[in-house]
């Protein structure tokens, strides 16, 4: 450390420290004090992070966490590729009995937004407050959003908005911090998925159909277009440019269960592949960016859709090793996919550059139960089964 070449400025040992890669950087931190802390800033970790699992940075290079040190999260990266976690049950539910007597499994649904993870279990929507180490939830939900006559199938959070399909055919808006809401009827059948973003609503139902909802003043609720799939829908998402939304439905007839619609118009622009098989229904949809989409459903693939490429054929895909229906996808926006399958609980961990299964995590053992939603930050991994939410914490060495 007396050596002059820790003497010079420190843009040019920051320079000279960039070309190291994450061992070099930990043994560097061990020589002094000094080096230490220039060691651990972040801009000498961001080149490594954004190689890494699920480090927060999307593949533009976007910081989705920018308040927790980027060292620390390529150390929790290791964590995710390895498999090294704590496992925890944090909440419990009974499985709810219908008039028939027979047993109705719930589906929960869930978002995370800062310290809250926003839960549905029947008719309403729970807002927990994660524990300060970021494991658990407090056992009382801070927060209950109500409004629909039956279960809640899907709901989206976005800017401070709730935004739920029910059971009973209707839409509900729940503004977070205040009791403004607005209830209206937009189905003839359950509204199994919704969109909500630019001021628009978009939902899909059994029915078959699929809707566009205005929410400007004056108009709020007033339907603007409806889109006869020909098929149930199951998920449906807008595109981060707001121009079109895609709609996954059921492959129960002879149409892609996979396509693309004007959002202003209402007009299809275009379908995804050409050789799914009958049944392979579409169950989960995720846009990573305006033209890069991720799929899953009954047919146990992951497909991963480049709409510049061609929307014949997707990019890349994944098979879910033990021909299980995959229920929900996530991703991190980069190298990181996360699947929850339809038998024992299963949630996968997959790394784009590779085509097998990274790792697997079972929740749900001896009985069986889907992962009906999932939800990850850089450091959790929330799962929600027929009766129980499970989480995967990353940060334990």
């Amino acid at each position: 450390p007396h050596s002059p070449l820790w003497a010079l400025p420190e843009e040019l040992l920051l320079l000279i420290c960039s070309y190291l890669d994450a061992q070099a950087l930990g043994r560097l931190a061990q020589v002094c004090r000094r080096l230490r802390f220039l060691s651990s800033r972040d801009v000498l970790w961001r080149r490594i992070a954004r190689g890494c699992l699920n480090s927060g940075f999307t593949q533009l290079g976007t910081d989705l966490a920018a308040a927790i040190p980027v060292k620390e999260r390529v150390k929790v990266s290791r964590n995710w590729r390895h498999g090294r976690c704590r496992r925890e049950t944090v909440l419990k539910w009974k499985c709810k009995q219908v008039a028939s007597f027979s047993s109705s499994l719930l589906m929960p649904w869930m978002e995370l937004d800062g310290e809250y993870l926003y839960l549905s279990q029947a008719e309403n929507i729970q807002a927990y407050h994660l524990c300060a180490e970021g494991t658990g939830l407090q056992h009382h939900p801070q927060a209950i959003f109500s409004g629909h006559q039956e279960d809640v199938c899907r709901f989206v959070l976005v800017n401070s908005h709730i935004v739920s399909g029910g059971g009973d055919g209707s839409i509900v808006l729940h503004k977070i911090h205040g009791s403004y809401s607005v209830k209206f009827s937009a189905h003839e059948q359950e509204v199994n998925c919704v969109d909500f973003q630019g001021g628009l609503i978009v939902s899909g139902s059994r029915d078959r159909t699929a809707k566009v909802w205005s929410l400007s003043a004056g108009r709020v609720g007033q339907c603007l277009h409806t889109v006869q799939t020909e098929d149930r829908v199951w998920s449906i998402a807008i595109s981060p440019l707001l121009s079109s939304f895609v709609t996954g439905t059921a492959c129960c007839g002879h149409t892609s269960p996979l396509r693309i619609w004007d959002l202003e118009s209402g007009q299809l622009l275009t379908c995804l592949g050409t050789d799914f098989h009958r049944g392979a229904g579409v169950l989960d949809v995720f846009y990573e960016t305006p033209s890069l989409l991720l799929s899953c459903g009954y047919d146990t693939y992951i497909r991963y859709w480049d709409i510049r490429t061609s929307t014949r054929k997707c990019v890349q895909e994944w098979e879910e090793p033990h021909d299980s229906a995959l229920y929900c996808i996530r991703s991190d926006k980069n190298h990181m996919i996360a699947s929850g399958s339809s038998y024992y609980g299963v949630v996968r961990l997959w790394d784009k550059r590779h085509t097998r299964c990274l790792q697997s995590f079972h929740l749900s053992s001896p009985t069986s139960s889907p992962v009906y939603c999932l939800r990850f930050s850089t450091t959790h991994l929330y799962a929600a089964l027929a009766s129980a939410l499970h989480v995967l914490d990353f940060t334990a060495s």
